[in-house]
């Protein structure tokens, strides 16, 4: 168990694989938690991971595309995200990955929705497995084309400089972030409500009279946090200032 707004420690993993009585099949991370804006040291995860021979599995729905994230070098073994936030498509896709290494421990599959066999040959040998949305890959496609432009450096770059900016001015204001800033994710910021400021008053006035969306807060967080996405072509400037500029006379 990991305390809310802290990152998992690779250290507590390492430790719980070597006292294990038996192999872990696998190892499964978050890179960016999104209820509390955490980064997970994915990495040193993963390294745990392998030193024990277990599979590495990373849920990197909230960080590809806005944050680093380097399968090889961090040692994922499978990986998935979403279409619609780093990497600024529609929703509706789930672009996932998988290395020889997990591919070569395979199992009998007891679900044809979960053969990743058939998913593979969907895409080379023409196999049947679903119909998937033509105007969703070619969205995708676009979408791609256009982190290929900015390229991924200036695009993570770009999410930094964005979410430092808005840590600045919540500070200035008086409002702080729930994760230490070694743990803060770039691309979610879960934010502290002052004490005597009703969140949920805040968040409605917000998208009523300036059409700016937050999200509230989760589980033990619930009533305590507003949380601000970054992410993709909403990682700007002009959106982290629109906000800043409301805040103070939304939550009077």
């Amino acid at each position: 168990n990991v305390e809310w707004g802290r990152a998992a420690e690779s250290a507590r993993v390492a430790e719980a694989l070597a006292k294990a009585q038996s192999r872990f099949d696998f190892v499964a991370a978050v890179h960016v938690e999104t209820s509390t804006g955490v980064v997970n040291p994915i990495r040193e995860i993963g390294a745990a991971a392998r030193e024990h021979d277990a599979l590495f599995i990373v849920d990197a729905v909230t960080s590809i595309g806005a944050m680093p994230f380097d399968a090889a070098a961090d040692g994922v073994d499978a990986a998935y995200t979403c279409s619609q936030k780093g990497l600024g498509a529609p929703s509706g896709l789930a672009p996932v990955m998988f290395t020889p290494r997990a591919l070569a421990r395979k199992v009998k599959c007891r679900s044809f929705y979960f053969d990743l066999a058939l998913l593979d040959a969907y895409w080379s040998g023409r196999k049947y497995h679903h119909t998937m949305s033509a105007p969703l890959l070619w969205s995708l496609y676009a979408a791609l084309g256009e982190v290929g432009t900015e390229g991924l450096a200036n695009r993570w770059e770009r999410h930094r400089k964005n979410h430092l900016r808005l840590v600045a001015g919540l500070e200035a204001i008086g409002w702080s972030l729930v994760p230490a800033p070694a743990d803060r994710a770039w691309s979610l910021n879960a934010v502290n409500v002052p004490a005597g400021v009703d969140e949920a008053v805040v968040r409605k006035r917000l998208l009523t009279e300036r059409r700016i969306e937050v999200g509230a807060g989760l589980g033990p967080l619930a009533g305590k946090v507003f949380r601000i996405g970054l992410m993709g072509a909403g990682s700007t400037a002009e959106n982290v200032d629109l906000l800043l500029a409301a805040l103070p006379e939304m939550s009077r």
